[in-house]
């Protein structure tokens, strides 16, 4: 089974639905590219590196798979929503116990998920300043960027994550990258390029 078709997202919900496990199981890793990007830039702001993106989101995971009899969504974009949210409340209860507090904060919960939100946010922004493609018409935009992204040679990914995701002028960008202000700078076009040519569309 693809992701290649405008319904495929929703036919895999209904799929999903009527407890089809592999459905549901493709539905999430659909969706795996794009939960790891967003992940990542907060344990970067908030956990100084203590925890493995990858293993919040199968946490995540998890989760969905024990609370999908709670979704109410049928499109891609509304399932994509529902897993920020469940993503929000892994990275605040990983926050707690880094920082030793108990009980559930509900208020930090709802900023993670505002800064998950904006961070999805970004990556449309980053599809717009292109004329979408088929694929980006036809697919929730920041999922499929973000699986565009994953392809992309690291240190292209990295300058545009860190340029439009964490808001990073280029001299911290440079910093961080062990780079001059210019050749980050170079790089973040030709990144950019590679990664309109990975969405299909032309230059």
């Amino acid at each position: 089974m693809t992701m290649q078709t405008a319904t495929a997202p929703e036919e895999l919900l209904r799929q999903a639905r009527a407890d089809d496990r592999t459905a549901f199981g493709l539905l999430l890793e659909s969706c795996r590219g794009y939960l790891t990007l967003l992940a990542r830039v907060q344990i970067g702001r908030r956990l100084q590196g203590k925890v493995d993106a990858a293993d919040v989101v199968q946490e995540t995971f998890l989760a969905a798979h024990r609370d999908f009899a709670r979704f109410r969504g049928t499109t891609e974009k509304e399932f994509a929503v529902w897993l920020r949210q469940i993503l929000a409340c892994r990275l605040s209860d990983l926050m707690r116990r880094y920082c030793g507090t108990r009980g559930r904060d509900v208020r930090l919960e709802r900023q993670l998920a505002d800064a998950l939100d904006s961070s999805s946010q970004a990556l449309c922004l980053v599809a717009s300043q292109s004329t979408p493609s088929q694929q980006l018409c036809r697919r929730e935009q920041a999922v499929v960027l973000a699986d565009a992204l994953g392809r992309l040679p690291p240190d292209y990914s990295e300058v545009i994550v860190l340029r439009h995701l964490e808001g990073l002028r280029f001299p911290e960008i440079a910093r961080r990258m062990g780079r001059s202000a210019d050749s980050v700078e170079k790089l973040w076009v030709r990144g950019l390029a590679r990664l309109r040519r990975e969405l299909g569309v032309s230059p």
